[in-house]
């Protein structure tokens, strides 16, 4: 009888730990991993405070310009970064606050072409404006434009560390033609 009840009462507190956990939900893309609950409630501790981020710069120095690029760029566009697509081509990164409907139709007014929507969801807009050689290029030069606010995304997060803006709604993708290479 004994074993019984202790049997009995080891079940009750197996399954009242099983049953009494709180579900995670599964985690979405670009969400915080799930904290979990602390056994305790920690002492509040005074709040630390952080020291003062320096003013971004309108303009960073190493960004590449127009000239540069020999392709037009969005007036308030912000340089995000650079890599390198081989075969002697880079392509450049640069966000905007502009939606991705005003990009489109800026680079279709400025390069006086009407490009192709390459994909629906998430919306991305091509302008190849050169030949692309497989022999000697990575990728078709142009500029490429992607709404990063598709399907609910709060935008492609700011790399700098307090800049502004947090997030850009459109990404802008610039490949040049390779040096030598005509337009």
């Amino acid at each position: 009888m004994t074993r019984i009840l202790l049997l009995a009462a080891a079940s009750a507190v197996a399954a009242s730990t099983a049953l009494g956990q709180t579900p995670q939900p599964f985690p979405r893309p670009g969400g915080a991993p799930p904290a979990e609950a602390p056994a305790q409630a920690p002492a509040p501790q005074p709040p630390v405070q952080a020291p003062a981020a320096p003013a971004a710069s309108a303009a960073d120095p190493n960004a590449p310009t127009a000239a540069t690029l020999g392709l037009p760029l969005y007036p308030s566009a912000q340089f995000i970064a650079s890599y390198d697509a081989g075969r002697a081509q880079r392509y450049y990164i640069f966000g905007a606050t502009a939606s991705f409907a005003d990009l489109v139709t800026y680079y279709r007014s400025v390069l006086k072409e009407r490009g192709d929507l390459v994909f629906e969801q998430p919306p991305t807009h091509m302008f190849e404006v050169g030949r692309f050689r497989q022999e000697t290029m990575a990728f078709p030069p142009g500029v490429t434009v992607k709404d990063w606010t598709w399907g609910g995304s709060a935008g492609y997060p700011n790399p700098r560390p307090g800049a502004q803006p947090a997030r850009f709604p459109t990404i802008i993708m610039i490949v040049p033609p390779p040096p030598g290479a005509s337009r």
